[in-house]
């Protein structure tokens, strides 16, 4: 059985940084893509980043220059880091891991779901 679990998540002021991390579990998603996305309250889950298997990314404009997404292929992990915080990146934050190895940035092309993690920046 496939389970993705992320952990990371907490409360952090305007301008802090976080970092995520998913520990996927049950199967090696050897070629997958795997993927950041995040869901603000009330709102439809939206792409934030994604990386393949040869460490190749993808990231949403809202967060470019801002979010690094990585992967540990040999653990089957995916991490996030977040710097320079915004009060707007508060949402619940989502890993997946994608149908194939391109880089997408909707959520039907994404097979399998962590439970999610809470950020939320706040001074």
């Amino acid at each position: 059985q496939v389970q993705l679990v992320e952990s990371g998540g907490g409360l952090v002021q305007p301008g802090g940084s976080l970092r995520l991390s998913c520990a996927a579990s049950g199967q090696t998603f050897r070629g997958n893509a795997m993927g950041w996305f995040r869901q603000f309250l009330g709102k439809e889950r939206e792409f934030v980043a994604a990386v393949s298997w040869r460490g190749d990314s993808l990231y949403a404009d809202s967060v470019k220059g801002r979010f690094t997404i990585s992967r540990d292929n040999a653990k089957n992990t995916v991490s996030l880091q977040m710097n320079s915080l915004k009060p707007e990146d508060t949402a619940a934050y989502f890993c997946a891991v994608g149908r194939s190895g391109l880089l997408r940035t909707v959520t039907g092309e994404y097979i399998y779901w962590g439970q999610g993690t809470q950020v939320t920046v706040s001074s």
